[in-house]
């Protein structure tokens, strides 16, 4: 798990550093996926993997779903693809209500100043992510998925999420 949660987190940090200050158009997130992503994806069995997106532009654009259906064919939650990306599903997606803002949280305690001292938190605080807080993380989302079918998918009320 370490190994494969390290290079996860020097691929984000090589995306971050590459994109420092740059607006994010169509042909610059195919350049990402195409230069980085995917060949970082060729270092390990993704055979099952699914590809999950917001609904942003440089996302949805054709180019780009077709780029991406490439590699994962129809496991791709996004829009314009078989699974949708639900709309305002900030409450049913673990990266949007839990994973982002922790580890921003962290990342940013000490208000770093350089992007080395970025790079070294951010490598920092994804390699600290346990598997055990995992557990707790899909114990957490399943709760949500139960509480929004029960609801006929209502709005959820504030949950703090319990470690």
């Amino acid at each position: 798990m370490a190994t494969s949660t390290n290079k996860t987190a020097a691929f984000g940090v090589k995306l971050i550093h590459k994109c420092h200050n740059v607006t994010v158009n169509g042909d610059r997130y195919r350049a990402i996926i195409t230069n980085f992503f995917i060949p970082e994806l060729n270092n390990h069995d993704v055979q099952e993997l699914w590809f999950q997106q917001n609904g942003a532009t440089c996302h949805t654009a054709r180019a780009t779903i077709d780029l991406l259906k490439d590699t994962f064919g129809d496991r791709q939650i996004s829009r314009f693809v078989p699974v949708n990306w639900p709309p305002r599903s900030c409450d049913l997606t673990p990266l949007d209500y839990f994973l982002w803002g922790y580890v921003k949280s962290l990342v940013n305690a000490d208000k770093p100043q350089k992007p080395d001292h970025l790079e070294d938190n951010i490598r920092r605080v994804i390699a600290d992510i346990r598997p055990q807080m995992l557990e707790k993380f899909i114990e957490n989302w399943t709760s949500r998925l139960d509480y929004i079918r029960a609801s006929r998918g209502g709005p959820m009320p504030k949950i703090i999420f319990k470690m």
